[in-house]
């Protein structure tokens, strides 16, 4: 069940071992109703074919060699080329096989919340955010001549803000971290988690690549932010184990 309210349409389904919520501030018709019930299926369906905690996932099996690449559908080729590209850009900093085993989940829930909000934005949504466990896409405003606001929240002090970032257009907003899920992102360089910083949250322009960057840059470490530096359309703010934060050269400009 949908709740519908009069400007818009909202939903929250759990999904890919989080909560994915949507919401659409245009006028809920039929054609956004259907659109939104394909994307929540899709959602299952990627869950379906690259969740890690699944033995009969596609990518569980060709983790452990039971099919071949070939065999799988061409969902799995196309992320699996998107994380090559990212482990190619970021040094190796991101890895599909950092833990030994084949998991591209840094860069699958972005990719499926950017498939989700394309098929609400080919539907006819002009206003929307889809949520998949704290990474946004965003489209449009959040009413006319408002736009989006997003709370950065602070790891270590629950409650308080790192900063609000504003989106007055399409923007992706993705952070990699230690607060909802603790140390669980390694350096494969190193094999060991890394520890260089508590969160970083970064800003562009699709989710797909900015939650695989986001992760890549947490990765990274203390070379994260010289590396963002020279990402175009990519900006970011990171907070330090001693509560110290920075953000590059051009962030400001996304902060209320």
């Amino acid at each position: 069940m949908h709740d519908t309210a009069v400007h818009g349409l909202h939903h929250v389904e759990h999904v890919m071992g989080t909560v994915f919520s949507f919401d659409i501030r245009d006028r809920a018709t039929p054609a956004l109703h259907r659109a939104l019930d394909d994307a929540v299926r899709h959602l299952h369906h990627i869950d379906a074919v690259f969740s890690t905690y699944r033995t009969d996932s596609c990518v569980s099996r060709l983790g452990r060699g039971a099919i071949p690449l070939r065999d799988c559908p061409e969902e799995v080729h196309e992320v699996l080329s998107l994380c090559a590209r990212v482990s190619h850009d970021s040094d190796g900093s991101f890895s599909i096989a950092a833990g030994g085993r084949l998991d591209p989940s840094g860069l699958v829930k972005g990719w499926a919340v950017q498939r989700a909000a394309r098929i609400l934005h080919d539907a006819g949504a002009r206003n929307l955010c889809v949520d998949g466990g704290g990474d946004l896409q965003l489209h449009g405003q959040a009413a006319p001549g408002r736009p989006w606001h997003v709370g950065i929240a602070d790891p270590r002090r629950p409650r308080e803000l790192v900063c609000v970032v504003k989106a007055p257009s399409d923007l992706a907003i993705a952070t990699s971290g230690t607060a909802e899920r603790g140390t669980h992102i390694l350096d494969p360089h190193t094999g060991r988690p890394a520890a260089s910083l508590v969160s970083l949250t970064l800003v562009g322009p699709h989710l797909t690549l900015t939650d695989a960057y986001a992760t890549a840059a947490f990765a990274r470490g203390d070379g994260a932010r010289a590396w963002i530096e020279q990402l175009d359309g990519y900006e970011a703010v990171a907070v330090l184990p001693d509560g110290r934060t920075w953000r590059t050269t051009g962030f400001r400009r996304h902060e209320v």
